[in-house]
């Protein structure tokens, strides 16, 4: 209460604190955690913005179902719908549209997208999103450049590039947010890399990662624009509109939202537009035969067996080709990951295996195996 004297003025010292507190910086942001909300909530908010950046850890099942929560709940306003994924490069483009358009199979698209050749992390993370954009036709977009391209900038840097390299990244890249550098140079010295060279080229990358998918983005909002993207990508890309964001702004004038998952993330104002915390979930465990694999020309080489595995138990051996599974011929290791997707630990299947031998002829035979976890 500000003190008056009898002529009714207000104190000269009261008056000289109250200025001084309107006048004071704020030294603390309050995250009000009684202001908590459900996606009833989150959702109408969602629906005016005409991208949504949904952040992930690759490897962390909870925070793709919250992804595929996001994207159900605005299909189901009615919203028309596009999902840009990090995870696919844009040359495999035409084969994302001819599995939504229900042309080829699953199967079909994790091979001719080469999912297990250019993207490490268990395809059945991202399943779910992909059979629902499947059934309810839902575009997919492919969103990052080549790992060729990205490939040879790390080893060699930007200039090392050919014209027809050039060609296909883009042109303008942003070296501007000093404060993304700074938090990449933490990334980085986290690797125990310590030259500046180095650092450049990491730095070159994850730019040409920024705005590859930024541009990308920005071209499919541009050509369908009566589209909502949802973008599906790891958090760091994502983060205080750094990595794709103000990328896709700086190409087209798009209300946008980011929604980061909770938990790991380092909660500061400005991070995100908003945080959610899904439920916590573990990816099942997946059916493993317990070896190592590497290409040959017949088959599938064994180049090691995993001890106490399945192939173990069941009799496989170094240097053993495999040929087939419950009598689907596989012809890489991808075949034969294709082929154990819709298997469960503890199911049994029969390898048909091409043993070979130095002092007689090679052995074809069948073994059989439970698959392990």
């Amino acid at each position: 209460m500000t003190h008056r004297d009898a002529s009714g003025h207000a104190n000269p010292s009261d008056r000289q604190a109250t200025e001084a507190a309107e006048t004071r910086p704020v030294v603390a942001a309050v995250l009000d955690l009684q202001q908590i909300h459900g996606m009833e909530v989150l959702t109408p908010v969602l629906t005016t913005r005409r991208v949504v950046y949904v952040g992930e850890t690759h490897d962390e099942y909870a925070h793709h179902k919250a992804q595929l929560a996001v994207i159900e709940a605005l299909h189901a306003t009615g919203a028309d719908l596009a999902i840009g994924m990090e995870m696919f490069q844009q040359p495999y483009q035409p084969y994302l549209d001819d599995y939504i358009a229900g042309k080829i199979t699953e199967a079909e698209m994790l091979r001719k997208t080469e999912w297990y050749e250019r993207w490490v992390y268990d395809y059945r993370y991202y399943q779910p999103i992909l059979k629902f954009a499947r059934e309810k036709g839902i575009p997919v977009i492919a969103l990052n450049i080549s790992r060729e391209i990205t490939g040879r900038v790390s080893r060699e840097g930007m200039e090392s590039l050919s014209e027809q390299e050039r060609d296909q990244i883009p042109a303008d890249i942003d070296y501007s947010d000093q404060a993304y550098t700074e938090r990449l140079k933490k990334i980085f010295a986290q690797h125990g890399e310590e030259t500046s060279r180095s650092f450049e080229r990491f730095l070159q990358v994850q730019l040409l990662w920024d705005e590859g998918m930024a541009e990308r983005a920005a071209s499919f909002l541009e050509e369908h624009p009566r589209k909502q993207l949802v973008i599906l990508a790891g958090s760091g890309h994502l983060m205080h509109s750094s990595g794709i964001p103000n990328r896709v702004k700086r190409r087209q004038q798009v209300t946008s939202a980011i929604v980061l998952p909770g938990g790991g993330l380092n909660i500061e104002p400005g991070i995100a537009d908003f945080v959610v915390f899904p439920q916590a979930a573990k990816l099942p465990p997946a059916a493993v035969i317990g070896v190592f694999m590497e290409r040959s020309e017949q088959g599938v080489l064994v180049s090691e067996v995993v001890k106490a595995s399945a192939a173990e138990r069941g009799g496989v051996k170094p240097d053993d080709i495999i040929l087939a599974l419950d009598g689907t011929r596989v012809a890489s290791p991808t075949d034969l990951r294709i082929e154990l997707l819709g298997k469960n630990p503890g199911d049994g299947v029969r390898l048909t295996l091409l043993r070979r031998r130095l002092l007689f002829e090679d052995q074809r035979l069948d073994v059989d195996l439970i698959l392990g976890q």
